[in-house]
């Protein structure tokens, strides 16, 4: 894991379960992942509807995404998540913490959008990491 140093600035309001800023020490390699979405590696989408369902399978591709370049979750720094309605915040918050280091979360952005690529899909997320440069 590189140094990477969370802060939440007392002029800032107190996040839900993200912090407001991350510094990354000289000498890291970035890692950027695709916005990954509730689809297999064999095509199986996750079920429709269900965001715990669409969450864990999305932060499981986030989480392969990285080990393929080398990071882990402990490396994020970034997360963004884009999802077609906010009625199922309280569930991919409680699925991010299964994921990330809740007493050091990442930066992290959530966007609204009108839909994404397939209509039964409620969710995606991208990534950023930083880790130890070999």
């Amino acid at each position: 894991m590189t140094n990477i140093e969370f802060s939440t600035p007392s002029t800032l309001p107190q996040p839900n379960g993200y912090s407001h800023v991350a510094s990354i020490a000289p000498g890291s390699r970035l890692v950027w992942t695709s916005g990954q979405v509730p689809i297999a590696a064999d095509g199986t989408v996750a079920a429709a509807g269900d965001w715990a369902a669409q969450t864990r399978q999305v932060m499981s591709n986030v989480g392969a995404a990285l080990a393929a370049a080398g990071a882990s979750w402990a490396d994020v720094f970034k997360l963004t998540f884009y999802v077609t309605d906010t009625s199922g915040l309280a569930t991919v918050r409680a699925v991010r913490d299964e994921f990330i280091d809740t007493e050091r979360p990442p930066t992290s952005s959530l966007v609204q959008v009108a839909g994404l690529f397939r209509p039964d899909l409620l969710i995606e997320v991208e990534a950023v990491a930083a880790v130890a440069a070999d």
